[in-house]
């Protein structure tokens, strides 16, 4: 496909970041190829994840969130708050809902510029992650890896937040280089959607440290559901209460886990970048940036 001026936004979530395009008005789809060559770091605007604004029949807007690989996922909560953000000032509310792949979602814009994201409720059926095959438990289930220097990952937590996710409670998250092994445990096989991976560290019944391997993005600044996911899955296995601060490497996320009706509310800041124009032609990605 051939487009000329399709605008972008550049936003980001605590580092993790995004490029922004409006398919409202002037309908477009990206193809996977297209869309991994904007957000090439070297070539296009660079960013984690490519999210394409489209119309909706059932919320304020559709947002479609595409990989830096430039597969398809169903949810992205620090984009959701970029979204939720965005149309919000073009509105004029502090309210709007947003459908992803994965449901509608509900964003809440407070006074001090933190967006709150209504996540849905959280799914743990060994299906609904989905794993290749049963799990008695999700709480822990049997997988491990022997990494090089000989230590063991086993037992990962999993739940499904829009996104299948895997975590490693830790003692450490930093004595891992869990890019040397994420993307291999993001294909394991028994997960057949792939995954995104986690390392999480307990500090406190209220805090966790996490570091996340994105499932087609790598590793990343910071991940909105891995962070809901964690949340979920720490206060399920009796290591917090529901309500926790998650520190990532961008920043801070708080969640709170809803006992009446189990959903997850993901609070955080979002941030603007820059603004500019794409043209592609004859498969070439021209990147032009106004401010």
């Amino acid at each position: 496909m051939a487009f000329s001026h399709i605008s972008f936004k550049k936003m980001n979530g605590l580092g993790n970041d995004f490029a922004v395009l409006d398919a409202r008005a002037n309908d477009f789809q990206l193809t996977a190829d297209e869309a991994s060559a904007i957000a090439n770091r070297e070539t296009g605007v660079g960013c984690d994840q490519v999210i394409v604004l489209e119309p909706s029949s059932r919320a304020d807007v559709f947002m479609r969130i595409l990989n830096a690989d430039g597969s398809e996922v169903g949810a992205c909560g620090n984009a959701s708050r970029c979204v939720g953000a965005l149309v919000a000032a073009e509105l004029g509310r502090e309210r709007v809902t947003i459908e992803t792949a994965a449901g509608v979602l509900d964003a809440r814009i407070s006074g001090d510029g933190l967006v709150t994201v209504d996540m849905g409720v959280p799914r743990f059926g060994w299906r609904d992650i989905p794993l290749a095959k049963e799990e008695p438990d999700t709480r822990a289930i049997s997988l491990a890896i022997t990494l090089p220097d000989g230590r063991v990952l086993e037992g990962p937590s999993v739940a499904n937040v829009g996104n299948p996710h895997a975590i490693f409670w830790v003692a450490d998250v930093d004595a891992y280089d869990l890019a040397t092994f994420g993307g291999a445990l993001e294909y394991d096989p028994i997960f057949p959607e792939r995954a995104n991976i986690s390392l999480a560290e307990v500090i406190d019944d209220q805090t966790v440290k996490l570091r996340v391997w994105e499932r087609g993005a790598g590793i990343t600044q910071a991940c909105g559901t891995a962070a809901c996911a964690t949340a979920v899955s720490a206060a399920r296995t009796g290591r917090t209460g529901r309500s926790v601060e998650i520190r990532l490497p961008g920043g801070v996320i708080g969640i709170e886990w809803r006992a009446d009706d189990d959903h997850i509310l993901m609070t955080g800041p979002v941030a603007h970048e820059f603004e500019g124009t794409l043209t592609l032609s004859g498969g070439s990605l021209t990147v032009a940036r106004e401010s």
